[in-house]
């Protein structure tokens, strides 16, 4: 029997139809791939517009503070009545009263009408007793005198101002009264309250008023923790690549360790906050919620990213490099810090900001060592109490006030123009400072 089966016989030449049906196949095929990945890329934008849009239009107001002028009349029968400027007369005297009685006679109220100023001293932030008092402690002889003064308004005040407050539904169901709404429209049509840039968001430490809230302290911790990171990650990691790659004996020992910095590098964040309480808290008596624990916890966390890197970038230098400098009567040592570390540092660099930037967005691991304490004042030392930006963002995010919304949304922002800073300083050394080979 004859197999009759087509197939094409030795030698036979493909028809150009044939031909022609599978270069068209072929090209279709690219153009599809190629289609492919440009719906990826834009499907890939497209969320990341959605979600800059969703925190840049909820926290940009953030960088805006309604404040009112006031013309405050530093009384001496409030502030100090006995005359004689003891510390404990001007610390502990009644200042809200006196913005009180600014805003009721910038309204012109009746100071007999008791609900009317006490609805209007509600407009005032309670900020502004720490403003004037400090104004008071600064130069003892403005009591007595008139002195315009910015203070800030309330935040029911503020989210009203900015609309973020629907006016038209019943009284009852808002924190602002009809009454204070008319005042605050009579206020801004004088120039008696406007939005300034509020300097606050940037300064201020933690408060329970959204309007005097703010990211200073956190600012500070997260420049302590990274001052530590890079202290400490930087010469270990790179001090750790160098051997690994340069000296280390390619046995299963060196195998062993460079499987397990791999996986290092992938485990969650939460399992170093767990080691870090237990060694630097638990067993090393170190205090909570200080930026030293927070900075070694970050460490651990981000030399695995700096070794990688940096062996990366050193098996990146040709070998003849090396054959060179030692064919030269260079020892290895001198090899290596004379000719291969120069040539991998932009590498190293890029390595290790990446790492930073890593570290910079953690929250779990500083939430297991206690670094969401309240803390007002600036922490003089990494001894002291302080938070991190990740932390103080999730801090504000479980806030019940209206308020704090536009604070957690202005604090994303903050934190993501530091990543920007970071990666793009990342690029620009990459490419400043790399070479090809």
């Amino acid at each position: 029997m004859t197999d009759t089966t087509a197939s094409a016989a030795p030698g036979a030449v493909e028809s150009p139809f044939k031909r022609d049906i599978g270069i068209k196949r072929r090209y279709a095929s690219e153009k599809r791939f190629q289609a492919y990945g440009l719906i990826a890329i834009f499907l890939g934008l497209i969320f990341l517009l959605l979600l800059l849009w969703s925190v840049v239009s909820k926290g940009y107001t953030a960088f805006e503070q309604t404040s009112i002028n006031l013309p405050i009349t530093f009384s001496q029968d409030i502030i100090d009545p006995k005359g004689d400027r003891s510390d404990t007369a001007l610390l502990m005297a009644n200042y809200p009263k006196l913005a009180t009685d600014a805003i009721v006679k910038v309204l012109g109220i009746n100071p007999d009408d008791k609900t009317a100023v006490r609805e209007a001293g509600q407009m005032i932030s309670a900020s502004s007793r720490t403003q004037l008092r400090d104004m008071v402690l600064s130069d003892p002889d403005i009591i007595g005198k008139t002195v315009s003064v910015w203070v800030l308004a309330t935040d029911k005040v503020d989210t009203a101002l900015k609309g973020q407050v629907d006016l038209s539904v019943d009284e009852s169901r808002r924190k602002i009264s009809d009454q204070q709404v008319q005042w605050m429209r009579e206020m801004k049509a004088d120039g008696a309250m406007k939005m300034r840039f509020n300097t606050g968001l940037f300064t201020n430490g933690a408060s329970s008023r959204a309007e005097s809230a703010g990211v200073g302290v956190a600012i500070i911790g997260s420049l302590y923790m990274m001052l530590i990171v890079l202290v400490l990650a930087l010469p270990i990691g790179v001090a750790a690549s160098i051997y690994l790659e340069e000296f280390a004996p390619k046995n299963r020992w060196a195998d062993i360790i460079e499987v397990n910095i791999n996986n290092l590098a992938a485990v969650p964040s939460i399992v170093f906050g767990l080691l870090g309480l237990a060694v630097f808290i638990n067993f090393a008596g170190l205090p909570r919620s200080a930026s030293l624990v927070g900075g070694l916890v970050l460490t651990l966390m981000t030399l695995p990213t700096i070794i990688i890197a940096t062996r990366a970038a050193l098996k990146a230098v040709p070998p003849s490099i090396r054959a060179a400098a030692l064919g030269l009567g260079a020892s290895k040592t001198q090899m290596v810090f004379h000719h291969v570390l120069p040539l991998a540092a932009p590498g190293i660099l890029t390595g290790t900001i990446i790492g930073l930037a890593q570290a910079l967005g953690e929250t779990a691991p500083l939430l297991l060592i206690g670094m969401v304490a309240f803390v007002v004042g600036y922490p003089a030392s990494p001894l002291d109490p302080a938070t991190a930006l990740p932390v103080q963002i999730y801090m504000w995010a479980n806030e019940a006030e209206r308020a704090f919304v536009e604070r957690t949304s202005g604090a994303i922002i903050i934190l993501l123009a530091f990543l920007a800073v970071m990666n793009i300083t990342a690029i620009i050394l990459r490419r400043r400072f790399e070479r090809r080979w």
